[in-house]
């Protein structure tokens, strides 16, 4: 009995030139440069529904043998989308060759584990950020690094008040000069007041104090 040929793919963790240069080869493979553009679909996540996935997934490939569709930001999918992927896994389309790209592998994730020995899988678990990753990014004054980790620890469900305290505690109990240490502890407490007054969303709150951070001048 000749074994049947996955043909979805689960790509996770943050490692992205990695995982282009995989994708890469899959597209070299199936792909020829000349029909490249009539054979290849990337979808976003955020911008798709359940019935503009489907009809991506029956169109029949033009000169070839495949089609790709590229799904980026999969872990942003809706839960219909899900759902349909995993029943859609169990017996894929053979001139279709699918590709889940996301950010995150939860080792619990029910979508994940309902549709990974369906298919051929590149995970690299990423390590958990925490307040003190987003610390030493602000101190290296990397804003777009920095916004990132306080992407991922709101998405955790970290609370505002937790990453203002830990960022106050390192800042007080480290040995730094002191103007330097009264204008950072100034910002949080200016941040702090944005999000209890309303001024502004705790995200935006927090994005507003890691620029003004970053972008302050050592003594």
């Amino acid at each position: 009995m000749v074994k049947k040929e996955k043909s979805v793919y689960l790509f996770a963790g943050q490692d992205t030139p990695s995982k282009d240069k995989i994708i890469d080869k899959i597209k070299e493979e199936h792909l020829t440069n000349e029909l490249q553009d009539f054979n290849l679909d990337r979808l976003y996540a955020r911008d798709l529904n359940l019935k503009g996935l489907q009809e991506k997934l029956l169109c029949l490939p033009a000169g070839s043998r495949k089609r790709i569709i590229i799904v980026r930001d999969a872990q942003r999918l809706s839960a219909d989308i899900k759902k349909f992927i995993a029943d859609y896994v169990r017996s894929p389309r053979e001139h279709i060759i699918l590709i889940l790209d996301m950010e995150r592998a939860e080792p619990k994730d029910e979508f994940i584990s309902s549709i990974s020995r369906y298919t051929v899988n590149y995970i690299r678990e990423e390590a958990r950020p925490d307040t003190f990753s987003l610390l030493r990014q602000i101190e290296l004054k990397r804003p777009g690094s920095s916004l990132k980790i306080l992407r991922q620890l709101l998405e955790q469900g970290e609370r505002p008040e937790r990453i203002l305290g830990g960022l106050r505690y390192a800042w007080e109990n480290r040995p730094s000069e002191a103007l330097d240490r009264r204008k950072k502890l100034r910002f949080l407490l200016l941040c702090d007041i944005d999000i209890k007054t309303g001024r502004l969303r705790p995200d935006f709150a927090l994005e507003k104090l890691i620029i003004n951070l970053c972008c302050l001048r050592n003594p």
